[in-house]
This record gives C-alpha cells, sequence and structure tokens, in this order.
C-alpha cells in the first residue's frame, strides 16, 4: 500500500492487476486501484476533481483531468473516509501513476492533495518504484 498525507488528509492506494481484463499479446494490461481518502484535520471538505499522470514502462506519459471521482464528488467531516475502485489500461507491462486532487474546505479554501506515487507492476515482476 502506498499513502500520502497533505494538510492532515491521507490519500492511500492499493494497485492489483487485473490479469481476466488484459491481453499481453495484443500489448494490454489492465490494474485497478484501490483508493481511500481519510479526512484526519479538523475541517470538512469535499474532492472536487482529480489529476492523474500516468507513465507506461516505454516512457510514455497520460494526463488525465476530470470532475471528482468515479462520477462523485465526496464530502468528508473530520474523521469521515471515502473509499473508491478505478482501473488503468497500459501498453506496457509495467508503469507508475501519480496525482492530486483539489478539495475545497468548509471555510471555502481550495488545495490540492498528494496522491502517492505508485507502480504498476505485473504479480511476478518486483516492485519498480517504492
Amino acid at each position: 500500500m502506498y499513502r500520502s498525507i497533505t494538510r492532515n488528509i491521507e490519500v492511500a492506494v492499493e494497485p492489483f492487476y487485473l490479469a481476466e481484463r488484459s491481453d499481453p499479446q495484443d500489448g494490454r494490461y489492465v490494474w485497478g486501484y484501490r483508493v481511500t481518502i481519510a479526512n484526519h484535520s479538523d475541517d470538512p471538505i469535499q474532492l472536487l476533481a482529480r489529476y492523474w499522470r500516468i507513465t507506461d514502462a516505454s516512457g510514455r506519459v497520460e494526463e488525465v483531468r476530470g470532475p471528482g471521482v468515479v462520477g462523485e464528488q465526496p464530502e468528508l467531516n473530520p474523521g469521515d473516509s471515502f473509499q473508491y475502485t478505478s482501473g488503468c489500461p497500459l501498453r506496457t507491462p509495467s508503469g507508475f501513476m501519480v496525482g492530486t486532487y483539489t478539495v475545497r474546505s468548509g471555510s471555502g479554501d481550495f488545495f490540492e492533495i498528494d496522491i502517492p506515487a505508485f507502480s504498476l507492476d505485473l504479480p511476478d515482476a518486483g516492485r519498480s518504484l517504492n
């Protein structure tokens, strides 16, 4: 599991390979990742947007921006957490992802929270990022 904490907001990511959705002979490798966002601050927050930087083993970079996560813009009061699962296809058998969430605090401040960099590696391969 990969973790980061920004302004007492914790983001934990657990990636996993989806062999049943992958087709290595066709250059398609698919990973899922489970994200847990926990609000350890004293202020409520709302997750408004996401930004991902996805890099495959060939160095090809894809950037993804959009509102919320999995169609939601969750509100987290102090002590609350939110979990979701999503996925990412790559053309190579490994890569990594990193990003940020844009949140708004209960007092109206907008700020970015870090999503930790995490590796996407086949189950029998060693991690390329730690």
